[in-house]
């Protein structure tokens, strides 16, 4: 007889793991990183460019890396074309027509793979585990910032 197991760090690390194994699947399909995938999001996010600090400071604050990991992601999508220095702006970073063709493919990869393993959950249960897991990461990034 399974039992559910209470929600802790460590269940929801198991889930991360196995989600981010997926993620790196689809990943490795496209010859992209996960860190360079969180910056083709962002700079997509951002309307197809993005500001080369706030990139940076989005990739080392969400993902608690430092800061030489995230300037090589950066350069490793400029390095291959998928996201360019935008003339006027030297400081903005931009989507090419590749980086918004990755990114696209990224997206539907991602789609799939929450559609499958959140599919069947009730908008109910998902608001709940949102607001769970959005706190404890919330307190956490509050104890990490405290020193």
């Amino acid at each position: 007889m399974s039992t559910t197991p209470s929600l802790n760090g460590q269940v929801i690390g198991l889930a991360h793991y196995a989600t981010r194994a997926l993620l790196e699947r689809e990943l490795a399909r496209t010859g992209t990183t996960f860190l360079q995938s969180v910056a083709l999001n962002a700079t997509a996010d951002g309307g197809g460019s993005a500001d080369r600090g706030q990139l940076l400071a989005r990739l080392t604050g969400s993902l608690k890396i430092d800061e030489d990991s995230a300037r090589a992601a950066l350069a490793g999508l400029t390095d291959t074309g998928l996201l360019e220095e935008a003339p006027v702006e030297p400081s903005r970073l931009r989507l090419t027509a590749a980086g918004q063709e990755r990114q696209r493919r990224i997206r539907d990869a991602v789609g799939g793979i929450t559609a499958r393993l959140y599919g069947d959950f009730t908008a109910e249960d998902l608001a709940v585990a949102g607001r769970v897991v959005a706190t404890v990461t919330a307190r956490a990034d509050a104890e990490l910032a405290g020193g």
